[in-house]
């Protein structure tokens, strides 16, 4: 993919919007309007950090209309090497939502959330998200839970984020591991006494 030196910022704002990435689509289940972000449309390689703030602040911060909302972040398939804008960038991206906004915004779903995400933002969440948003993210790990919290017909979560929900139900380790004990799982596999995985885990960390 190009790099953001070979695209003038009007191509880099174009491309944004021509993947929709970042889309006002739905409410959830409190009627509070959602922000869809498919992280892995995101081209981290062509769009700098000064474009997409630009972008945000002109095409996506305003339709939100200082109201309370909520985030749904699509992980499906994601790759450091193409979709992963770097720990400083997301800082700065941070530090740049308006007050306003950051005021507004109630909840963070995390759908599908990989080993590597988790420890990522276990270890620098809290650097990168300071002023409570790191409290307000919850990590979903299949999409029938991610419909306890949004209105499913008014949402359009796209088809691979089906096919890797799908593929998670045969291969279940494969997305997070162990069994997860962070406080804000949802659909997270139980630890079951009666369950002999859970109580493998349990000696391991032990």
């Amino acid at each position: 993919m190009a790099s953001p030196l070979t695209l003038s910022q009007s191509e880099q704002e174009n491309l944004l919007e021509k993947l929709g990435v970042f889309k006002i689509k739905g409410r959830d289940k409190h009627g509070r309007k959602v922000l869809l972000i498919i992280g892995k449309l995101f081209p981290a390689r062509a769009v700098s950090s000064e474009v997409l703030k630009k972008y945000l602040e002109e095409k996506i911060y305003p339709k939100l209309e200082e109201k309370p909302f909520s985030v749904v972040y699509v992980h499906a398939e994601v790759q450091r090497s193409e979709n992963f804008p770097g720990i400083s960038t997301l800082r700065s991206i941070y530090d740049g939502i308006p007050m306003n906004v950051k005021n507004h915004l109630e909840s963070v779903y995390f759908l599908h959330p990989g080993l590597q995400a988790r420890l990522f933002l276990a270890t620098f969440g809290r650097f990168l998200f300071s002023g409570g948003l790191y409290s307000k993210l919850k990590f979903v790990t299949r999409l029938e839970f991610l419909w306890d919290h949004v209105r499913r017909n008014e949402i359009e979560i796209p088809e691979f984020a089906y096919d890797h929900d799908e593929e998670l139900e045969y291969r279940p380790m494969m997305d997070y591991g162990l069994e997860s004990d962070h406080p804000r799982v949802y659909g997270g596999p139980s630890m079951d006494n009666n369950n002999p995985l859970s109580l493998y885990s349990m000696r391991c960390i032990a």
